[in-house]
């Protein structure tokens, strides 16, 4: 083999620069891998080996995209939230009604089987594992109830949001974790319905 035709060496850690031009269709391919085996096996019995087998990929590819097995765990949950594409459609209409957006959206997401097994984990791993509670606290109240909260201009947003997010995570935990009745069989309707206005309250009145 002559010394042009001899394949380039890649150092550790690093992915072939053809792996790296593959773009958004790797990434995508390995942030659902992630979202799967996060929700089948939960935080603490999932390592990015074992995604980046179920990904087809090296693993050294995934650190290259998302870097720790936790900035992985946030991207693949963030695939079930969509807080950037949802934002525009909660707070859109103004103040009037947000309350009742807020809990179809919310509530919306855990009744579609696809996304509510990748929640399900991330709420149970973030009862036992700070680094999956950071993620749900970075999701869930940072990245979608604060902005709310500060783009409706009231006073405390950061508190409102707060009380938002334990009402609803709450109910989520009680609903679809401990599957408490008659809360777990309950008609979403109905409970978008009582819910609603207590969020409404929180995040607008002064």
């Amino acid at each position: 083999m002559t010394k042009e035709s001899a394949p380039r060496r890649r150092g550790p850690g690093r992915p072939r620069q053809d792996e790296v031009e593959e773009g958004p269709g790797t990434q995508e391919r390995i942030r659902l891998a992630a979202r799967e085996v996060f929700a089948e096996r939960g935080y603490d019995k999932t390592s990015v080996r074992g995604i980046a087998k179920v990904a087809g990929v090296d693993p050294a590819l995934v650190h290259h995209y998302f870097g720790s097995k936790d900035d992985l765990f946030a991207a693949a949950i963030e695939i079930s939230m969509e807080p950037a594409l949802v934002l525009p459609a909660v707070i859109g209409e103004g103040p009037d009604g947000i309350g009742e957006r807020l809990s179809r959206y919310f509530f919306g997401i855990w009744e579609n089987p696809v996304t509510r097994a990748p929640l399900l984990a991330v709420i149970r791993s973030a009862l036992t594992h700070e680094a999956a509670a950071k993620v749900l606290r970075g999701l869930v109240l940072r990245r979608l109830l604060q902005r709310i909260a500060a783009d409706l201009d009231v006073p405390d947003p950061t508190f409102r949001a707060e009380l938002a997010a334990s009402h609803m995570v709450g109910i989520a935990i009680l609903r679809y974790v401990l599957q408490v009745e008659p809360l777990a069989s309950a008609d979403p309707e109905d409970i978008v319905a009582l819910v609603a206005p207590t969020l409404q309250r929180y995040l607008t009145e002064g």
